[in-house]
C-alpha cells in the first residue's frame, strides 16, 4: 500500500494548522486493506476542524471498520495553503489514517450538509486525481458517492456523483458494501456496478435517469431502463436502540468546533415547522432509550476525558427523559460535579426551570433559543407554535438560574412577512433584556438573523425566496430599531450567500456546469466569508444562459415538476401542498404526537409503534386536540429517521 507521507511531511511546516493533516486522534483506527475488502474514504468537504465532529461520518467510520470486508479512512478538504502546495508538488489528496492516496480507494464517500460545499466536492475529487464528471471516469477510478441532507435534491451535482444515498446510512452502507465486494471479486465493470447499485433501496444513481425540459423548465426526470425504480425512497432505521454509535468518538489533537462529547438522544421531529427541512425529511420521531443515553454519556466521558456533553437532536428538550438524563449526568459522583451539559436544540416551550436548574449546576454552557419569527401571526404561518409567554417563561427560567447571556435565532424573508413582523423581532429582544434586568445588572441578548431559504420536501418548497435587496432592507430595519438598545446585539447572515444557497437547494441538473465554472474560477470554501464571491456565481449563471430569478425568486405552482419529484422523503406531496395552503391561511398544526394523525406519509409501512412519550405533552408545550390525552391514554409514536448529518460519507 502506497503512502504520500514522505512527500507530505516536508510541506506541513509551511501551512497553517498542520495538525489538520496528521490524524492520530484518540479513537482513530488503522484499517487493514487487502483482497476481499472494499476501501472507503469518507470525506467531509470542509476543513478538518469543521468536519471532524460530524457524527454521521464518525458513525459510518465505525460501522465499516467493524466489518471484515471493509476498510474505512477519513479525509477533509485541505485549506488553500496546503492545496497550493499539493498541486505544486504533485501530491494527491490523502487519507488521515495511513496517508494513502485518495485515488487508490474503491469509494470516495462525501457527507453533504450544506449546499455551498459543492465546489469543495469537485476540488477534492480533482485533488484525488479523479475526473470530476462521472461520465469521464473509467473502471479503475473510485466510485464517488454522497449522502446527507443536501442529497434530497442532488440534481445540481448529478453530473459529478456516481451514487447518492437518501436517508439513514447505518443499514444501507452495509448493503452497498455487499454489492461492491461481489462486484470487485467478479471484476464487474463500472457500468454494471452502477446498475447493481440501483437495486439497493435508498440508493439513487443519477446516470440512470434522464431529465427532460420544455420551454426552459423541467418537465420530468425518469429512469432510462425498466429495471431502474421510478422513485427512490429514503432509508429509515427502524429502532435507534440498535445503533449506539459512535461508541468511540474521535478526540482530536487540535481545536475543532463543537469540541465535546456528542450523544444523540433522538431523531426526527413531529413539531411540523414548515421551514425546517430536517424536521420533515427525518420523520417519524424515534427516541433512544434513556438508559442507553446514560450509558453512552458515562462511557463517552470516561473514555474521552471531555468535561462537556451535548445531547443532540432536532429539539432536545422534547426528549421524554431529558430532565433525569441531565440530572444523572451533572450529579454523577465519578465526575465530581465538573461535567456540563449542552442542549443545542431547545424549544422555548419545552425548557423548564427544572432543566435550567440541573444544567447550571456545573459550568454554564451557551443558551440559545430559536423563536424563528417575531410575531404570533408569523409563527402560525411557519407552524412554530410558540407564544410570547412561552419565550418569556423560558427566558425567566434561564435568568433566574444564573444565566446572563443568551442567543435568539430568527428567520427573515418568510412567506407573507410584513415589516411589522420583522420589527416584532426587535420587540421580543427588548422584552427579553427587560426580563434579564430583573435578575442581573447587565444581561445581554444576541439576536442572530438569517435569510429564509426554501428547501426540498417542505411545505415552503413552492415559495419564491426574497431578493438580496429585500433581505438587506429588513436587516437595516432591524438594525435601526435596535441601534440604541442597550443589551441587544444584532448579527445577520450574508443575504448574498443565502441567494446562492437558494439557487442550489432547488436547482436542477442544468446547474452542474455553473458549479464547475465557479470551481474552475477558484471558487472553493464558499461557506467561508473570506472566500465567498457571489459575482462568480452570477457570472457563471449568465454565461450558461440561466436566470437567477427563475430558479430562486419565482413561486412554483402545484402542477409544476420539481427537480426531486423522482425521489421520496416519505412524505405525501399532497400533504405538503395542503400544509403550504394552511400556512398562507395562517393555520397552525399541533405536534402530531398529541393529536390524531395528519397522514403525512412518514409512518406508513413500518409496522412498529413504540411508546416514547408520556400521556401528557411536555410542560408548556403543544397540548393537542385529542380527547385521549384528557383521559390519560398512552400515545403511540412510530419511531425512525436520522437527523441532518447522517448519510453515506
Amino acid at each position: 500500500m502506497s503512502t504520500v507521507w514522505p512527500e507530505l511531511e516536508p510541506l506541513l511546516g509551511r501551512v497553517q494548522k498542520p495538525a489538520r493533516y496528521i490524524g492520530c486522534e484518540d479513537g482513530a483506527r488503522i484499517p487493514e486493506h487487502g483482497p476481499g475488502r472494499v476501501s472507503w474514504l469518507l470525506l467531509y468537504p470542509d476543513t478538518y476542524e469543521v468536519g471532524l465532529p460530524n457524527q454521521g461520518l464518525q458513525i459510518l467510520y465505525e460501522l465499516l471498520n467493524e466489518r471484515p470486508d471493509a476498510a474505512a479512512e477519513r479525509s477533509y478538504a485541505p485549506w488553500t495553503d496546503l492545496e497550493e502546495l499539493l498541486r505544486e508538488h504533485g501530491v494527491p489528496l490523502f487519507s488521515l489514517e495511513t496517508h494513502r492516496p485518495a485515488g487508490e480507494f474503491d469509494v470516495l464517500a462525501f457527507n453533504l450538509s450544506a449546499e455551498l460545499v459543492y465546489t469543495n466536492l469537485l476540488n477534492c475529487v480533482d485533488l484525488a486525481g479523479v475526473p470530476v464528471r462521472s461520465a469521464d471516469r473509467g473502471d479503475h477510478h473510485p466510485l464517488v458517492m454522497a449522502g446527507g441532507h443536501c442529497t434530497y435534491n442532488p440534481e445540481p451535482i448529478a453530473d459529478f456523483v456516481d451514487a447518492v444515498v437518501l436517508g439513514d446510512g447505518e443499514e444501507v452502507v452495509g448493503e452497498i458494501n455487499d454489492v461492491l465486494v461481489a462486484a470487485k471479486s467478479e471484476g464487474a465493470p463500472r457500468a454494471e456496478v452502477l446498475d447493481r447499485l440501483t437495486g439497493v433501496d435508498g440508493v439513487y444513481v443519477p446516470a440512470r435517469y434522464e431529465a427532460t425540459y420544455e420551454a426552459g423548465r423541467l418537465v420530468a426526470t425518469a429512469p432510462v431502463a425498466a429495471s431502474v425504480p421510478d422513485v427512490v425512497e429514503k432509508r429509515t432505521v427502524a429502532d435507534l436502540a440498535d445503533w449506539p454509535y459512535p461508541s468511540t468518538q474521535l478526540v482530536p489533537l487540535t481545536e475543532v468546533v463543537h469540541d465535546r462529547l456528542n450523544v444523540e438522544v433522538f431523531r426526527g421531529c413531529t413539531r411540523g415547522c414548515r421551514f425546517c427541512q430536517a424536521g420533515m425529511i427525518t420523520r417519524p420521531v424515534r427516541e433512544r432509550p434513556a438508559d442507553q443515553v446514560r450509558t453512552m454519556v458515562q462511557e463517552g466521558l470516561r473514555r474521552t476525558g471531555y468535561d462537556e456533553v451535548a445531547l443532540t437532536s432536532l429539539s432536545t428538550a422534547d426528549f421524554s427523559g431529558i430532565e433525569s438524563v441531565v440530572a444523572d449526568t451533572v450529579n454523577d459522583p465519578t465526575s465530581c460535579g465538573q461535567v456540563s451539559v449542552s442542549l443545542p436544540s431547545l424549544r422555548v416551550d419545552a425548557f423548564t426551570v427544572g432543566i435550567a436548574a440541573e444544567v447550571q449546576k456545573a459550568r454554564r454552557t451557551g443558551l440559545t433559543f430559536a423563536p424563528e419569527a417575531g410575531t404570533w401571526r408569523m409563527r402560525q404561518i411557519i407552524n412554530k407554535l410558540i407564544r410570547e409567554e412561552d419565550l418569556y417563561a423560558a427566558v425567566e427560567s434561564a435568568y433566574s438560574q444564573g444565566w446572563r447571556r443568551m442567543k435568539l435565532y430568527f428567520l427573515i424573508g418568510l412567506p407573507s412577512e410584513t415589516d411589522e413582523d420583522t420589527l416584532g423581532i426587535a420587540e421580543l429582544a427588548r422584552n427579553c433584556v427587560a426580563i434579564g434586568r430583573r435578575h442581573h445588572k447587565a444581561p445581554s441578548v444576541t439576536v442572530s438573523v438569517g435569510g429564509f431559504v426554501p428547501k426540498a420536501f417542505t411545505p415552503f418548497q413552492w415559495f419564491g425566496q426574497n431578493t438580496v435587496d429585500e433581505l438587506l432592507r429588513k436587516v437595516h430595519l432591524l438594525r435601526d430599531a435596535l441601534r440604541h438598545e442597550r443589551g441587544v446585539q444584532l448579527k445577520w447572515h450574508d443575504p448574498r450567500a443565502s441567494l446562492i444557497e437558494g439557487l442550489m437547494s432547488r436547482g436542477d441538473r442544468r446547474l452542474g456546469p455553473v458549479i464547475e465554472s465557479v470551481w474552475r474560477a477558484g471558487g472553493t470554501f464558499q461557506e467561508w466569508s473570506e472566500h465567498f464571491d457571489d459575482q462568480r456565481w452570477l457570472e457563471a449563471m449568465a454565461s450558461h444562459g440561466l436566470s437567477v430569478d427563475e430558479y430562486v425568486h419565482r413561486h412554483r405552482t402545484e402542477d409544476e415538476t420539481l427537480p426531486w419529484d423522482h425521489l421520496s422523503a416519505g412524505l405525501h406531496k399532497d400533504f405538503l401542498w395542503q400544509d403550504w395552503r394552511d400556512a398562507l391561511a395562517e393555520v397552525g398544526l399541533e405536534d402530531c404526537r398529541w393529536t390524531p394523525c395528519y397522514d403525512c406519509g412518514a409512518c406508513t409501512g413500518y409496522g412498529i409503534e413504540h411508546i416514547v412519550a408520556s400521556a401528557t405533552p411536555p410542560a408548556g408545550g403543544s397540548q393537542g386536540t385529542g380527547q385521549d390525552l384528557a383521559r390519560g391514554a398512552e400515545v403511540p409514536v412510530v419511531l425512525s429517521a436520522r437527523p441532518p448529518s447522517v448519510g453515506v460519507g
